[in-house]
């Protein structure tokens, strides 16, 4: 049996890729280990939603050949899509296959070995309109599963590549849906993530078209895992049924993930995002006091061209005000072939890094304050299969997203919903104790 190590960079459309791609090939006869062994096939799945995501994909490629200088190394995903002439010269990878190509290489594996076929295989992904993914993944690493229920975008935000790499929107039809939901139960997952690229567009596709909503109704009625977390959801797709569905649901997590980027009108503008931050205002607020318990996550972009210190300071008062839960900042990183490239107006890269500690420093302190609420309340926590890098101790997430280290002494078995009480908290955890009813 041939070994192959699979090694994913980027989003949990990414993750789920490497997993769905993992079990075709154990099908296959193929036998899977951790990238670090000597693997005598090494696929790495790039991302390249940022200049960091090239180089740390990159940066992989060497790390592959310390750990087998004879691995064939086969390089897939985002990067390659939208860059393979740039990588075309890096000649330690045997082949460049693009997103199309890649739940192919079971297949293509044998010819492969070889050293037959195309060295690089890069599909028109602009044509891609199907989504059937072909078998349900194990997911052995993870007590979540992710399922991908939508891939591509429609959109057209002047500083993103995703469009290019990942297609149109596209969406998993939903007795697919509701049937891999139904056998990752089986499996015996309590909590899976529906993820994609773009999910507040599922179904527009379809035939006759649906909604998320109509989606999640749906899963609500079917025999289905009992935690259903959303990935990030658009700002203007938030709509008052779907808001109303996760305030009455017994399944939906009580958490929400909005890509807001800029508080600064002119800049949101500039970026092609519809929406005002008047509107990102009350949004956030309705969510708030809809779902007050509830987790809201942010992405923000710093640095964005235009972005001068009036238009930073815009945004960072806007995030200051309003009952946001944890950031996820990103320094803009131009990427060839989107509209923004061409803009002039570039800040120095300097100024970006420190707008970017400002804006992480301000999401400490909005973590920090959110986990403040819950002290010597009870969670109730899903165990993970690992542990909390700083103490080494039992870890688990709750419903609202809320990551919770044990105390030393609680014997608690993996992938298990406890009630957990908390009994202190910082900027990056909480900490609790196993509420056994002897309060």
């Amino acid at each position: 049996m041939k070994t192959v190590a699979i090694v994913t960079l980027g989003c949990k459309a990414n993750q789920f890729d490497s997993e769905v791609l993992a079990a075709s090939l154990e099908e296959k006869g193929y036998r899977l280990i951790p990238f670090g062994e000597k693997a005598e096939i090494t696929i790495i799945n790039t991302c390249t939603v940022t200049h960091r995501a090239d180089f740390e994909s990159r940066q992989l490629i060497r790390k592959a050949l310390r750990y087998n200088p004879n691995s064939l190394i086969i390089f897939t995903g985002c990067y390659v899509q939208t860059q393979p002439n740039e990588l075309a010269s890096l000649k330690e990878v045997r082949y460049f296959l693009g997103n199309k190509e890649k739940m192919k290489i079971p297949e293509l594996l044998p010819s492969l070995l070889k050293g037959e076929g195309p060295r690089v295989q890069i599909g028109e992904i602009q044509k891609e309109t199907p989504l059937f993914e072909p078998l349900i993944p194990s997911f052995r690493s993870h007590t979540r599963a992710f399922l991908k229920i939508q891939d591509g975008c429609d959109s057209k935000c002047s500083y993103c590549i995703v469009p290019f790499a990942r297609g149109p929107s596209r969406s998993l039809p939903m007795d697919r849906v509701i049937g891999s939901l139904n056998m990752f139960k089986e499996k015996g997952f309590k909590e899976v993530v529906l993820t994609g690229i773009h999910i507040g567009s599922y179904g527009a596709d379809l035939c006759p078209p649906l909604s998320l909503e109509q989606l999640l109704e749906e899963i609500e009625s079917q025999e289905t895992p009992p935690r259903i977390r959303l990935s990030s959801i658009e700002p203007q797709e938030f709509s008052s049924p779907l808001l109303g569905l996760l305030a009455r649901s017994k399944k939906l997590c009580p958490h929400v993930h909005i890509p807001i980027q800029s508080g600064d009108e002119n800049i949101l503008k500039r970026m092609n995002r519809s929406y005002h931050p008047s509107f990102l205002y009350d949004l956030v607020m309705k969510i708030h006091q809809t779902l007050p318990k509830a987790s809201i996550g942010a992405d923000i972009i710093v640095g964005f061209p235009g972005e001068g210190e009036k238009e930073f300071q815009h945004t960072y008062d806007l995030i200051h005000s309003l009952p946001i839960s944890y950031l996820h900042v990103f320094p803009y990183s131009v990427r060839k072939g989107t509209e923004a490239a061409k803009f002039l107006e570039k800040i120095d890269g300097k100024e970006i890094k420190r707008r970017a500690e400002v804006m992480r420093g301000l999401g400490k302190e909005k973590r920090k304050a959110f986990h403040s609420q819950f002290l010597h309340q009870d969670l109730e926590v899903l165990i993970e299969d690992r542990r909390e890098t700083q103490t080494g101790r039992r870890m688990g997430f709750s419903r609202n997203y809320i990551p919770v280290v044990l105390s030393p002494e609680a014997c608690v078995e993996v992938n298990q919903e406890i009630k957990v009480r908390v009994v202190g908290f910082n900027e990056r955890v909480v900490f609790g104790k196993v509420n056994n009813g002897n309060w």
